[in-house]
């Protein structure tokens, strides 16, 4: 028994290794220069990003989705000592829950996407939450699913594609990006996207109004884009956060072949 899990980790190992590989002929641009991007940065902000791997390809098929990836953005305030200021925590595919500097994105397209109203305290139990699981591993068992999708990628309905990024082992120390991060939210009762119940009640009037209640979804049913389509997250946009003026920006003029 002991050698069949050994072989399976291995299996494991290199399918994870050949999926977080970059696909043939993909280029990325990054809309937002390094330095702007790290300066708009603030602790607690996810930073998605539209990855060029192979398993990136298979999220964004079953997602309908640009974004295939999702970290969380730690500061200095909270980095380990000798860690880069500009410090991300994330699930990676081969090395599991680590930290990475800002830098590894800094040639991709990214968002930020940014939780409205917590408070310093919050932020930080946010973060503990995370930093706490370092060392956990990616979950394996998503791996094996992703390659069945990209080995065969055949038509499917929309409402299944995101049934097919829940099939993971369930194993609490194994998480994917998006699985990590929604659990960190939902540790301080912040919303993403939860489901939304009306209640029906009356007044001292005796007439009748509905309540809206939330109900948290399970963490394995999250991805990236969720934070990107989630009410309470506001998009940052570097470009534009300090002092834009379009007034300024340098044109290249049309040649006389062009015009």
């Amino acid at each position: 028994m002991t050698s069949v899990k050994s072989l399976l980790r291995n299996i494991g190992h290199h399918l994870a290794v050949y999926l977080s590989q970059s696909r043939p002929g993909t280029v990325q641009i990054a809309t937002s220069p390094p330095g702007e991007l790290a300066a708009a940065l603030q602790p607690g902000d996810v930073l998605l990003v539209d990855g060029s791997s192979r398993v990136s390809g298979v999220i964004k098929y079953l997602t309908q989705s640009s974004w295939s990836h999702a970290a969380l953005y730690i500061g200095s305030d909270y980095a380990p000592e000798g860690k880069e200021e500009n410090v991300l925590l994330e699930a990676d595919i081969v090395e599991g829950i680590r930290l990475v500097s800002l830098n590894e994105y800094s040639s991709e397209h990214t968002r930020i996407c940014r939780p409205v109203g917590l408070t310093e305290e919050e932020i930080k139990q946010l973060i503990a939450y995370t930093m706490e699981r370092l060392g956990h591993q990616y979950d394996l068992k998503n791996v094996f699913d992703l390659v069945r999708y990209l080995i065969l990628p055949t038509p499917m309905p929309t409402r299944w594609r995101r049934k097919m990024l829940t099939l993971g082992s369930g194993d609490p120390t194994r998480a994917i990006c998006s699985t990590l991060i929604a659990q960190a939210f939902q540790s301080i009762r912040y919303p993403i996207l939860p489901e939304i119940d009306y209640q029906q009640n009356k007044d001292q009037r005796g007439r009748k109004y509905y309540q809206q209640t939330l109900t948290a979804r399970h963490h394995s049913l999250f991805v990236p884009r969720d934070f990107d389509v989630s009410p309470y997250f506001e998009i940052i946009k570097p470009a534009i956060l300090h002092n834009f003026d379009s007034k300024t920006l340098s044109w290249k003029q049309p040649s006389p072949t062009e015009e």
